[in-house]
């Protein structure tokens, strides 16, 4: 696998010397080991302990980052025609409705988030699923069906993440920029752990949190310490 890694790769990857790493050894290696000029994100990857194809252990949720992604949100809203205004001032880059799904339907998809009030929900049938297929779809449990739709806006742009779990019980997430402080990093990292734990599903047996790695954007990924991080959150 190494030799189709290059020098930059293979360097940062040497400076993981260990098996496994407390939440602050992690956050300030981070910053060391990204490979490339740009400002790479740092993700975490999280297996839980959970059966994602029971519909009650289907880990879904949004949580506000404190010092936000570091990335700009393109948000869209679909909103009835007197609330496009609000939706625009707000921060939407997009906002209306049958015209907003025709724009879909010929392939418009140049954003990153979808918002939509409940009583738009029946005409987006007609975009489901696009939207489903990229992740797109406005969804409550994701926070992105809402009456409150200037909040949600605002919100979303200042930092606020969706995080779910894949069919491998895996939530893989973004909570910031190698260009930031570890101290906002650190944060930001505790902020989405402590949201994974707070939606813990009743139904759940055992071991919750069963393994924690962090990376950068094409770095090389670390394994953190799962007591370390719930002894932060204490």
């Amino acid at each position: 696998m190494d030799k189709k890694h290059g020098k930059k790769y293979l360097a940062a990857k040497q400076m993981v010397t260990k098996e496994i790493y407390t939440v602050g050894e992690a956050m300030e290696l981070l910053k060391k080991t990204s490979p490339v000029k740009f400002d790479a994100s740092t993700e975490v990857h999280i297996k839980l302990g959970i059966d994602p194809k029971k519909s009650d252990q289907n880990v879904r949720s949004t949580v506000s980052l404190p010092h936000g992604t570091g990335k700009k949100v393109r948000v869209i809203a679909f909103v009835p025609e007197e609330r496009v205004k609000e939706a625009k001032a707000a921060g939407a880059e997009k906002a209306g409705n049958e015209e907003l799904i025709e724009e879909i339907l010929k392939g418009f998809l140049d954003f990153d988030v979808a918002v939509a009030t409940p009583d738009m929900m029946k005409s987006l049938g007609k975009v489901a699923k696009i939207l489903g297929q990229k992740g797109l779809m406005p969804n409550p449990k994701a926070g992105t069906v809402t009456p409150d739709i200037a909040k949600t806006i605002e919100q979303i742009k200042k930092g606020q993440v969706e995080f779910r779990v894949d069919k491998f019980s895996v939530v893989h997430n973004m909570f910031g920029k190698v260009s930031f402080d570890q101290k906002a990093l650190q944060e930001n990292f505790l902020s989405l752990m402590k949201a994974i734990m707070d939606v813990r599903p009743a139904s759940a047996k055992g071991t919750y949190l069963q393994k924690v790695s962090v990376a950068t954007t094409m770095g090389p990924g670390m394994n953190v310490s799962v007591p370390s991080i719930t002894e932060m959150l204490k």
